[in-house]
């Protein structure tokens, strides 16, 4: 069995299982929102979120792990109060001009996004030029 080295990311067991978990969390709020199932979907946004903001915290560590998992915390808190707002019924209702209670999704939404393309945009960069500074 290869041994890791600087450049691979090993996912212990545990945290594998955890990542597991979390898909089926996942996978069941989403089944409970397409089919109207309510308490279902609401019921697994506490434990989807959680185990989410747990990877985040674990991988910390290593940059490009912490801006994606951010920006999939910021993804299933927008999926998840998109699912509510339809849920409720407010996903209609104006609350500013145009936009409606569904469109403030769209907050999480973009700061995830924002957060990628600040990690592809600045950091990454920086990470390989610095990188290349070490090996010349």
């Amino acid at each position: 069995m290869p041994q890791p080295d600087d450049q691979t990311y090993t996912i212990p067991a545990p945290y594998r299982r955890m990542e597991n978990l979390h898909i089926l969390f996942w996978l069941l709020k989403d089944i409970g929102w397409c089919m109207l199932w309510k308490p279902l979907g609401i019921s697994m946004i506490f434990p989807t979120l959680t185990i989410a903001l747990v990877i985040t915290w674990r991988t910390r560590h290593v940059t490009s792990e912490l801006a994606h998992n951010l920006a999939i915390v910021f993804w299933i808190s927008a999926n998840s109060y998109w699912m509510v707002s339809e849920f409720l019924g407010f996903d209609t209702v104006r609350v500013w001009g145009n936009v409606t209670g569904k469109h403030l999704a769209l907050l999480p939404f973009l700061t995830g996004l924002v957060i990628l393309l600040y990690y592809y945009l600045v950091q990454k960069p920086q990470e390989a030029q610095a990188e290349q500074a070490v090996e010349s």
